[in-house]
């Protein structure tokens, strides 16, 4: 169960330098297919954050082809550590009056390019390790099993996303877009290594201020690119008018340019027993490394459910280690 103190950082389980607590706020405007994220991972134990700002509204293969993209990976943790009250030297500015409810973020870098948005919770932030949310974790207790099913382990000792409503404004260069979307954010606390070790989906799909679906997945990229690659369940859930319905079961299929999702086709079962099929069409693409150690081929996709529900969107993305990549370049998978 996720408490109003984990908005807060946690005090490190040890002196590792990789210990990290990340905020990711992802949100769009449809209307111009622009995508924006702004991500904070925090290393305590060293003192430093890596903070990445992007918007993009095209199919581009190198982050600088997007509208914009800010990466730093040094920038100082303010004194004292507050993960509910903090400003970052990149511009990034991030306070939650409402712990796990209610967050203000603003990012100004001086030359253009600024945002300001407050995000509301519409529902409770969803615990990937609580078996009364969560059914694959109640599932594998009752099975006696190791109950850490998600592959990054230790890096997600503590996780939840959750969907909320975006308000605020998006400038780029004299542009202004207003933001009014349905979004899913997250945070996590845990030790993560500079290299990713396993692949990860996280997508999700919002049709209305009353329903979302929110889901992890893994997938196996050693098809090498364009391969289809099958999907299965790590986490997930089904906000209905602002109930929470965790993932039984899922089912589905990437199509992918490159490694980038081109379209997706999924069919998921909640705790309730219903069972939701949709199709996530990418609008945009865009390869972001939340830090060196990672890629995550990002899409902005248009999601359609059934014939009478109106048409959603939400990312897609698709986690690889660079390592893993190399050796699927080289030839040298399984070696």
């Amino acid at each position: 169960m996720i408490e109003d103190h984990d908005a807060d950082f946690h005090e490190p389980t040890s002196d590792d330098p990789t210990w990290a607590e990340t905020n990711f706020f992802g949100f769009y405007v449809p209307e111009a297919h622009l995508n924006v994220g702004v991500y904070a991972l925090f290393r305590p134990n060293v003192g430093v954050a890596i903070s990445t700002v992007a918007m993009n509204s095209k199919f581009v293969e190198a982050p600088w082809q997007a509208e914009y993209w800010d990466a730093q990976h040094h920038l100082a943790i303010p004194q004292p550590h507050n993960l509910r009250d903090y400003r970052l030297a990149n511009g990034l500015s991030v306070s939650s009056p409402e712990p796990n409810r209610v967050w203000d973020v603003e990012f100004d870098n001086g030359d253009g390019v600024s945002l300001a948005f407050r995000y509301t919770a519409l529902a409770d932030a969803f615990d990937i390790h609580d078996p009364k949310q969560d059914p694959v974790v109640a599932a594998a207790l009752e099975a006696a099993a190791d109950d850490d099913t998600f592959a990054w382990g230790e890096a997600y000792a503590g996780h939840f996303d959750q969907t909320g409503k975006f308000e605020g404004e998006v400038n780029l260069r004299g542009r202004t877009y207003p933001v009014d979307c349905v979004s899913t954010m997250d945070h996590s606390w845990g030790l993560r290594s500079e290299h990713q070790g396993h692949t990860m989906s996280w997508l999700h799909a919002h049709f209305s201020d009353d329903f979302a679906i929110h889901a992890i997945l893994d997938f196996d990229p050693d098809g090498g690119p364009d391969a289809p690659t099958d999907l299965t369940l790590s986490h997930g859930y089904v906000m209905d008018h602002g109930q929470l319905y965790g993932l039984s079961h899922a089912q589905g299929r990437t199509i992918r340019q490159g490694f980038f999702a081109k379209s997706v086709e999924l069919e998921v079962t909640d705790s309730r027993g219903q069972t939701h099929q949709l199709t996530g069409l990418a609008r945009t693409a865009f390869p972001w490394q939340a830090g060196p150690g990672t890629v995550g081929y990002n899409v902005l996709a248009q999601w359609r459910y059934g014939k009478d529900r109106t048409p959603g969107w939400g990312e897609i993305q698709d986690f690889i280690g660079p390592q893993h990549l190399c050796k699927i370049y080289s030839g040298d998978v399984g070696r």
